[in-house]
């Protein structure tokens, strides 16, 4: 690997810039310990030396710190490590370090997800931002079949929330509160049995 470039991020540390467009953040001390220097070659043994004495230890403690603050997913912490220049090799040993000692499950974080934000999100909702979080798309149909997500109960106290009077209602407006609905990703189903039923009790 060839030093490309090696471009301050503050004070203290710098961004080594290696062929490839490959990044490595480190101290200056570092930089300097490991005789890092722009045009030069970094060996392949130099670089484990990196790995195995700075960044291995830096990005378990980094992602110990991230999870300090709210639950994540393993894409998630793997994308920060990514954004704060740990390579591959270092984002694998920190996300293996805490899977051995059950810091993160996906499953178990969808499950406190889904049980968290079944009473205010659609179902199509949850499925969507789980899947952004890395979730498997088996993993959280497997969750939902488990905890399915209340759609009418959400809609009922949607509607009264607006003190909507179903009596009152013309075909319009029932358009517009169904495409509203919609947009907040409940089931056409759903929202045609709630308002439905509203109807059916006048």
């Amino acid at each position: 690997m060839t030093v490309m470039e090696i471009v301050p991020v503050d004070k203290r540390r710098s961004k080594v810039i290696l062929d490839e467009d490959f990044t490595l953040v480190l101290y200056r001390g570092e930089i300097r310990k490991f005789g890092i220097e722009e045009g030069k070659l970094l060996s392949e043994e130099t670089y484990q030396e990196i790995l195995n004495e700075v960044l291995f230890k830096r990005a378990r403690e980094r992602v110990l710190f991230l999870l300090k603050s709210s639950d994540k997913t393993e894409q998630e912490l793997r994308r920060k490590l990514k954004d704060g220049g740990y390579p591959n090799e270092a984002a694998d040993y920190a996300i293996e370090f805490l899977k051995e000692h059950n810091f993160i499950n996906d499953e178990n974080y969808g499950r406190r997800y889904v049980e968290f934000n079944s009473e205010r999100k659609s179902q199509r909702q949850i499925q969507y931002e789980l899947q952004k979080k890395g979730l498997d798309k088996e993993v959280i149909q497997e969750i939902l079949r488990e905890q399915p997500v209340d759609e009418e109960a959400q809609i009922r106290a949607y509607v009264n929330k607006k003190r909507i009077k179903a009596e009152e209602m013309d075909f319009k407006e029932r358009g517009k509160m169904m495409a509203a609905l919609g947009r907040r990703g409940f089931s056409y189903d759903a929202i045609s049995r709630v308002l439905g039923g509203i109807y059916s009790e006048y």
